[in-house]
């Protein structure tokens, strides 16, 4: 995934919720002015500057259970701003109401791209 057409596939569009936008580092809203890779033409998510001081969630597609031969793994590249902010993984299993966090970072390292590998063994369909 890596937003240069659309949210992806995994990302639904109605699991998104505001104050997440799609843009890239010649948009002209502050760091960080290109992708992982250096890239500033290339598309990312971000948080519009409102956002800041409150939370705002992406939520994956329904995966389907993973087994010993199967596993889920996921990576993802992420960049943490100067002002505080914290990034939270979470797994929610169909037959819980609660999210389980399973990943965070509050970015002792900041303004800079980092990245990160989740592992995820659930015995039942799930979203991240």
């Amino acid at each position: 995934c890596d937003f240069e057409t659309d949210l992806c596939k995994a990302l639904h569009e109605l699991n998104v919720q505001p104050g997440w936008m799609r843009r890239n580092g010649q948009s002209d809203m502050g760091p960080p002015y290109s992708d992982h890779n250096g890239n500033d033409s290339a598309y990312f998510l971000s948080l519009s500057s409102e956002m800041r001081s409150s939370s705002a969630t992406l939520r994956t597609n329904v995966f389907l259970p993973t087994d010993e031969e199967h596993v889920c793994q996921i990576t993802f590249h992420y960049w943490i701003s100067q002002t505080s902010g914290t990034l939270v993984v979470g797994l929610q299993k169909h037959s819980e109401d609660t999210i389980t966090n399973i990943w965070q970072d509050s970015g002792e390292l900041q303004s800079q791209w980092k990245a990160s590998t989740i592992i995820i063994h659930s015995t039942e369909k799930y979203e991240v």
